[in-house]
């Protein structure tokens, strides 16, 4: 199907399979990156599937403008607010058609990171499902992250060479620091865990009563145990809106069949168990 004010995005709807239409807010899914709405290796496929038989979700799946089947805007903006501007789109759009006013947004990596910036902006967002979103490096993080990697020679080899990507993260992190004015500085996806609004953000999402569910798992350099979370934004109070899971084991893409049914078995659980806020309609972006 064609969404989007120019007819210009497509997506897939997987229609509720259980539970009264309406019961249960709308799952919009978000692309990976460059990776097409099929998700890698078909997880979103599968998500999908198992969202709207188990949980009587309705799911919609898209590509962004450019990415996919999905044509480029034609209106000039930056690939971030391209994306969040595609979000809109679909959100409209399922409002419109659908009657739809509550809806979870779900995404992994920079999925994940779009849906943070995005779902405080909209009242109709309920929640979102965050999986390895971008989290700020603390010295837990490092302690972890070297510990797990200079174990083996390999990995020593690398920061001798400096190609480690600890090193690299570390590098980023003081050269950011050392900058002035570092908030006038555009937000992307690139510096995103580096900059201010992230922690806004959060804060915002928190005020505005959203649920959270973070999955992290342990095969990312975006963090390296559960609670960084927390640690990274102390003066945060996320109490029973978050819901922190990891992954000991898992890769960043949940490829083993067993972690693929642990993720999809944690979301239909933490979903049964949510209280959702109601939603007052479309508010305006900021």
């Amino acid at each position: 199907m064609l969404l989007g004010k120019q007819q210009s995005l497509v997506g897939v709807l997987t229609s509720a399979l259980a539970a009264e239409p309406g019961s249960n807010p709308t799952v919009v899914i978000l692309n990976t990156g460059m990776v097409h709405r099929v998700g890698d290796n078909r997880m979103f496929v599968t998500i999908s599937r198992a969202l709207a038989k188990a949980a009587g979700c309705t799911v919609l799946r898209f590509d962004f403008s450019g990415i996919g089947d999905s044509g480029p805007r034609i209106d000039g903006l930056s690939p971030l607010q391209s994306s969040l501007a595609d979000i809109r789109d679909a959100l409209d759009w399922l409002e419109q058609e659908r009657r739809i006013s509550r809806v979870i947004l779900m995404g992994l990596c920079s999925g994940a990171d779009h849906a943070v910036l995005y779902g405080h902006t909209d009242a109709r967002v309920v929640a979102l499902v965050l999986m390895d979103p971008s989290i700020p490096p603390t010295a837990r993080y490092y302690m972890n992250y070297i510990a797990q990697r200079l174990g083996h020679g390999v990995n020593w080899m690398s920061v001798m060479t400096g190609r480690s990507g600890i090193l690299r993260v570390w590098a980023e992190h003081l050269w950011r620091l050392c900058q002035p004015c570092r908030q006038s500085r555009p937000v992307t996806l690139k510096n995103l865990r580096f900059h201010r609004c992230l922690e806004q953000s959060y804060q915002n999402i928190v005020d505005h009563g959203i649920q959270i569910l973070t999955i992290f798992t342990e095969d990312s350099t975006r963090q390296t145990y559960r609670e960084q979370m927390i640690d990274a934004f102390p003066n945060i109070s996320f109490g029973s809106q978050l819901k922190l899971e990891f992954f000991q084991g898992s890769d960043h893409r949940f490829t083993l069949e067993k972690d693929r049914h642990r993720l999809i078995d944690l979301i239909l659980n933490w979903m049964r168990s949510t209280n959702y806020r109601h939603s007052s309609g479309v508010s305006s972006a900021g």
